[in-house]
């Protein structure tokens, strides 16, 4: 029996038998729904071209909805062109009309074919949901179209003069854009972000504006946001960690014209101090051109090594500072010769590929030049007085979180780390081992610690610190590997020092024993449910399959990011979770104005189509109908008073 008080709370949103009966009726109907259709991402890595491109047409799923209902009416280059129009309707209208092919016959025809594609892609929500989904301006007229039965010879000149007349008065550019929005609004009922929306690609900040402006998402995040979000923190590794991989891809746009941070103090700097020195190891790589800030390559290097090395000073800070991080092998500046020009590595010498160190005190390598000291306050300020960056890292905060269970599946970027022998690693927390799940969730408490408690708390200090742990420590389930080899790619030749070692959970995750152990460990069962995950890019070109552990484990990074499509031969996929089956999306290598439509493969079928019922929001509604069923027990027992 629920509490007295709860009802009479629910009671005023519901104040008579009528009413609560009235949704009783409204929410079971919704149970016999079709689940809507559920879209995962991952590691966008700032690819904000390609991933607008797949959330605007639905993997391709948009693309096939037109075949299914004009394949056999229209051209290919027709539904082309319909496909084109849905996804981009503002720039495809502009064109048509610059070409004078917008005519009053084809506005027409367009809008017949776009009220058609709306009502097959909103046909199993309830006519209340796909209202609240329609532009204000457009909605009763749109509801109308949607649900007119084209054989009623009674209504066929009402529909007509519909359409005329909005022609006539000039709005059917606006509706026609209207119903594109609608058609991408209704074909992704929910999204999933598996972590990795920043860096390597030119603007993850366009990125994040086109996912707060999705009507349902959610992000776990990835140890490429979880930088950012220290850095906002204003952790002085994060921040240097930032500028180093945006300078490196040669992403100059994201942090001047997207986050406004003002980089001319590091560039001057590093001008300064680096002006003899060609910074060769350093040279960008540029797989995007910027258009608003175009830096010299040469000015770049010199500005990647200040930061690299800034970096690596003020994170062997970090590392003294914690000693429980047991992270003393990565001192490397203090392992370095630097009359011989050497540093020592687990016992073995290597020489140096770059021995200039203008700004190390070999005395005291971890100590910052006052120059540096100054620069580093000049950038944390930056960082900590950007409003648009903090505005994302606050959705990152509101709509993010480390892991999400949800319909059966289990959702994280990185790893649940592991041990060689398959039990879960552990980390320890106020004196207390953690492991599994209660290890997320003591890491998620530190990540919210570090954004939230006011300035000055030593906790919130700490909590800073871990973020930068967290990006690159051995234990750390977003990174999952032993060490982060950066040090050794700019200075030691010999690769075998750049290994990084995979924690043993990418090994043993491919059996379905430890899938179905990894399930269990967060309240799911073996049977029915799936881990997604992202992270580490599935190289097809070389036989890896993104299905693994008998269907258990789908690991969905393969490789939007242009810097991974020459490892993986792909560019990334997207997981379609329907209420029939799981698909996999294969993406093409994004071009502007060519066919991207991905490939999409079924990998499982259900056995039954899910219904609402079946799924984690059903759950919640049986839950407010039993609720409901009180309230009315209780008005027919004079507990509770109706308002009539």
């Amino acid at each position: 029996m629920r509490d007295l008080a709860y009802l009479k709370l629910l009671a005023r949103e519901f104040p008579s038998v009528k009413m609560a009966s009235s949704e009783i009726i409204n929410l079971t109907a919704i149970l016999g729904l079709p689940k809507g259709t559920e879209y995962f991402f991952s590691d966008l890595h700032g690819e904000y071209e390609a991933f607008v491109h797949l959330l605007r047409s639905a993997s391709g799923i948009i693309r096939e909805k037109i075949n299914d209902t004009f394949g056999h009416i229209i051209s290919e280059d027709e539904q082309m062109e319909l496909a084109n129009l849905i996804y981009y309707p503002e720039r495809f209208l502009s064109k048509y009309t610059h070409q004078g092919k917008a005519t009053d016959e084809w506005k027409k025809i367009i809008i017949y074919r776009l009220v058609q594609i709306c009502r097959l892609v909103s046909s199993k929500y309830t006519r209340s949901k796909v209202r609240k989904k329609m532009p204000k301006e457009f909605a009763y007229i749109i509801d109308e179209l949607l649900h007119v039965d084209y054989r009623d010879y009674n209504k066929d000149v009402y529909y007509s003069e519909i359409i005329h007349s909005m022609i006539e008065i000039d709005a059917a550019d606006k509706f026609i854009v209207a119903l594109c929005h609608l058609i991408q609004n209704l074909t992704i009922d929910s999204l999933h972000i598996i972590g990795d929306i920043f860096d390597r690609g030119p603007r993850a900040d366009i990125i994040m504006k086109e996912l707060m402006n999705f009507h349902d998402v959610d992000i776990q995040w990835g140890n490429h946001d979880i930088s950012w979000m220290g850095a906002a923190t204003g952790n002085p590794a994060c921040i240097c960690n930032v500028l180093r991989i945006a300078i490196s891809y040669n992403s100059f746009d994201v942090l001047e014209d997207g986050y406004g941070i003002n980089l001319r103090p590091l560039s001057m700097f590093a001008a300064h101090v680096y002006r003899d020195d060609p910074c060769e190891k350093f040279s960008p790589k540029i797989l995007d051109e910027n258009i608003y800030d175009a830096v010299d390559p040469g000015l770049a290097a010199k500005m990647h090594k200040a930061i690299a090395m800034i970096q690596f000073k003020v994170e062997g800070q970090i590392i003294k500072r914690h000693p429980e991080y047991k992270m003393e092998d990565r001192l490397l500046l203090e392992a370095v010769d630097y009359e011989r020009g050497t540093v020592t590595l687990e016992g073995k010498t290597y020489a140096l590929t770059d021995k200039a160190f203008p700004t190390v005190d070999p005395k005291n390598p971890l100590k910052l030049t006052k120059e540096e000291e100054e620069l580093m306050h000049t950038l944390v300020v930056s960082f900590r007085h950007s409003e648009l960056l903090h505005r994302h890292i606050n959705f990152l905060y509101t709509h993010g979180s480390l892991y999400k269970c949800y319909n059966s599946n289990l959702l994280y970027h990185g790893c649940i780390p592991m041990k060689e022998d398959g039990s879960f690693e552990e980390m320890m927390f106020d004196g207390k081992a953690q492991y599994g799940k209660s290890l997320m969730d003591c890491i998620e408490k530190q990540i919210k610690k570090a954004y939230f408690l006011p300035d000055g708390d030593k906790e919130k200090d700490d909590a800073s610190d871990f973020m930068w742990y967290l990006w690159c420590g051995a234990k750390s389930p977003v990174f999952g590997k032993d060490r982060m080899a950066t040090f050794e790619h700019y200075f030691i030749a010999d690769k075998s020092t750049h290994k990084e070692n995979m924690n043993p959970y990418y090994r043993l995750s491919v059996e379905e024993k430890y899938c179905g152990q990894i399930l269990e460990e967060f309240g799911l069962s073996r049977e029915g449910s799936h881990i997604i995950n992202g992270h580490v890019p599935v190289k097809i070109k070389d036989g890896e399959k993104p299905v693994k552990a008998g269907g258990k484990l789908y690991i969905i990074d393969g490789g939007l990011s242009k810097a991974y499509q020459s490892k993986t031969g792909i560019a990334g996929y997207t997981l379609i979770y329907n209420s029939n089956h799981l698909a996999l999306a294969e993406h093409k290598p994004f071009m502007p104005n060519k066919e991207n439509t991905p490939k999409v493969y079924i990998t499982e079928k259900m056995a039954n189509r899910i219904r609402v019922a079946d799924t984690d929001l059903g759950k919640d509604i049986a839950e407010r109908i039993s609720d409901l069923k009180e309230l009315v027990a209780a008005y027919r027992a004079g507990v509770i008073k109706e308002l009539v």
